[in-house]
């Protein structure tokens, strides 16, 4: 079977005085592919005061070697989740939590915006550390756009289709940040108070690379997935 390699470790964020139960009458996953204001999904379910945990290179390992009961396991210890493995696994997660779970779908405003915005982002990933191909196909989406979008477009409808099939549209909030989603939408589906707080757009573009060998050998890397590409 084929490994991912070495992935990032777990990365939990915990609200202060976080004691490992829930303290929310739900479970709130975020379903939508990285990359679609997921870090602002974070930080505004954290705001809310749900116990936060984004999980991501190990489960994703997991949910690839179908150790679902681990990934669970984990599951029940938080409130709140967004980021990989989430988007892929919204049917298990669906089947096991149903209607007493809610699921965000986050989304750009298109499906050019969401390819930028990764292909920007791959330039300051560790490039042998990530599961990119696993879940894309490709290493990196350059060279590969139509797919990419393709694949964007493709988990939107399959999302949508899903909850309609099973009755659940109620249990399923569709925002993007960027059409002026923000407070109103999130606080309205999960029955929260709106915040005196601005909402937290996050990760506006920041894509500087602070390791300059990480972007060179990105920039190498996507070269030859080009030259690959156009000579197949």
């Amino acid at each position: 079977m084929t490994t991912l390699g070495k992935l990032e470790s777990i990365v939990l964020v915990p609200q202060e005085g976080y004691a490992g139960k829930m303290s929310k009458p739900h479970k709130v996953f975020g379903i939508g592919l990285n990359k679609t204001g997921t870090s602002s999904l974070k930080h505004a379910l954290a705001t809310l005061g749900y116990n936060h945990c984004t999980l991501r290179g190990q489960l994703t390992h997991k949910y690839f070697n179908n150790s679902f009961t681990q990934i669970f396991n984990k599951v029940e210890e938080f409130d709140s989740f967004e980021d990989w493995p989430w988007p892929l696994m919204y049917k298990q997660l669906f089947e096991r939590y149903g209607e007493n779970a809610r699921y965000i779908l986050t989304r750009r405003h298109s499906p050019e915006a969401w390819l930028e915005s990764l292909k920007a982002h791959t330039l300051i990933t560790n490039p042998q550390n990530n599961p990119r191909k696993r879940i894309f196909g490709f290493d990196y989406p350059h060279g590969a756009e139509a797919q990419h979008m393709a694949f964007y477009e493709n988990h939107l409808a399959k999302v949508r289709d899903y909850f309609a099939d099973q009755g659940a549209g109620h249990v399923l909030c569709e925002v993007c940040w960027e059409a002026g989603d923000g407070w109103r939408e999130i606080c309205g589906f999960l029955q929260e108070p709106v915040p005196n707080t601005p909402f937290p757009h996050a990760n506006r573009r920041n894509v500087a690379p602070k390791d300059e060998n990480r972007a060179s050998e990105n920039q190498r890397l996507i070269a030859a997935q080009m030259k690959r590409l156009n000579e197949g």
